[in-house]
């Protein structure tokens, strides 16, 4: 058995969203977010109710392989979902998003991402996650994610 420290980095953003948690929430989803994500297309959803719910899993392709996701928390009442995602040989990764409502028409949604490697290639992948690449990931994110909830359709689309 080996054990070893683990190679790891989290980030949190802040995003601003132009709608309330509860129209913001079921977008959270990885049916819902072919609606307003380019490029985001799940192989595979395993989900009860057709929608995100705790326990549903579902695949998705990569630059680092296909990635298989676990939703671990999907609280509508808290407006808090929190995922485990597997690239098989690269990362563990765990995402949360929270929001919290930030006036009568506006959302703060607060978006943790935290990678743990497991092997070299995803060390390398830990590194480059940087706090300015982070930080771009996430105003693209809620640039696509405000478009769509300002006019309903997909950024690019």
């Amino acid at each position: 058995m080996t054990i070893e420290p683990p190679v790891r980095v989290r980030r949190t953003y802040r995003q601003h969203l132009d709608a309330p948690p509860d129209r913001v929430f079921p977008l959270l989803c990885p049916v819902r977010e072919v609606d307003w994500v380019p490029g985001w297309e799940p192989s595979l959803v395993l989900s009860a109710s057709g929608v995100a719910e705790a326990d549903c899993v579902f695949v998705t392709p990569g630059e680092a392989g296909e990635a298989v996701w676990v939703v671990t928390r999907h609280d509508a009442s808290a407006h808090v979902v929190e995922f485990v995602k597997v690239t098989p040989g690269h990362t563990v990764g765990r995402i949360r998003v929270q929001l919290h409502p930030e006036g009568p028409q506006q959302t703060a949604a607060e978006v943790t991402y935290q990678y743990t490697a497991l092997g070299e290639k995803g060390e390398a992948f830990v590194r480059g996650f940087t706090e300015a690449a982070y930080a771009d990931f996430m105003r693209a994110w809620e640039r696509q994610l405000n478009h769509y909830l300002r006019t309903g359709e997909k950024l690019g689309g």
